[in-house]
């Protein structure tokens, strides 16, 4: 019996200190365990992900981990983006840009808990996980999601003051409309502030040019236009019901309609029937 329980102490170890029972990655997705740096705290952990989305689970968290985002994608106009949206658990680890050695913080472990989402372009840097200092690791595990994008939204940048509400220019205007997640028409209902930086917008709509994941549904009752639905924005835009009928486009972040450019739908049909008549329109919609 003294034989047995040695083999078994023997093989359990060795499965610990090979972290063979520690790591399950893929192309998109990554889970991992801080115990196999259990006796090396500052262990470096390099991990590559190759898709347009997916997540890492990081448990018990020790060292660090750097995530190399090498998407296979077909070739986009603009550098790529990469969205990250920390899981309502997470814990244990902040979230850094790291470039040449330099470090620009993304995600506290208090944004984490607030669930913030932030945005990077990938030629900043590679996103760098480093675990917090603590003696007891336990119950902690590091999780999120991310999503890489070509298109920009206010939502990309919360520390700048002035790109998020800033107007777009007139063909920045006309390529939003072929590019981005959602087209739609409609007016303000109601705002929800729901943190200090952050608002969420209440829209009523008449039309649906185009929409990606269903962020808008159809019937929304009293006193709501045809679709309903709601698109996130910096609270310092200052969005309010009653401004008039707007043209909204954007971009879909982790099931989440996030605001581009959202011109007065008058100011924008007057742009847009402009470049339709001499041709430099990048892409048609129907308009009425």
């Amino acid at each position: 019996m003294g034989v047995l329980r040695m083999f078994l102490f023997i093989l359990l170890s060795a499965l610990v200190l090979c972290g063979c029972a520690q790591y399950s990655s893929d192309q998109c997705n990554w889970r991992g365990s801080g115990l196999t740096h259990e006796s090396h705290a500052r262990d470096v952990e390099q991990v590559y992900l190759r898709c347009a989305e997916g997540s890492l689970e990081w448990l018990y968290p020790t060292g660090a981990v750097i995530v190399n985002l090498r998407p296979n994608l077909p070739s986009v106009e603009g550098p790529l983006r990469a969205c990250v949206k920390p899981r309502p658990d997470s814990r244990g680890a902040r979230l850094y840009v790291e470039q040449a050695g330099v470090l620009r913080l993304l995600l506290s472990e208090q944004d984490q808990a607030a669930g913030r989402v932030r945005c990077f372009s990938l030629h900043e840097g590679v996103l760098f996980v480093e675990a917090s200092a603590r003696r007891d690791i336990s119950r902690r595990i590091a999780a999120f999601q991310y999503q890489l994008t070509s298109t920009y939204t206010p939502g990309d940048r919360p520390h700048s003051h002035t790109a998020a509400c800033r107007p777009c220019a007139d063909e920045e205007l006309l390529m939003a409309i072929c590019t981005s997640d959602f087209v739609v028409r409609g007016r303000i209902h109601h705002v929800e502030e729901e943190d200090e930086d952050q608002a969420s917008v209440v829209v009523s709509l008449s039309h649906v040019y185009r929409q990606k994941s269903r962020v808008f549904v159809s019937g929304g009752g009293r006193g709501h236009g045809r679709w309903t639905g709601r698109v996130k924005m910096p609270r310092r835009c200052g969005p309010q019901a009653g401004q008039g009928e707007f043209l909204f486009t954007g971009a879909v972040r982790f099931g989440e309609a996030w605001l581009g450019c959202a011109p007065l739908y008058k100011d924008f049909i007057r742009l847009y029937r402009a470049a339709l008549a001499v041709g430099t329109n990048p892409c048609h919609i129907h308009t009425d």
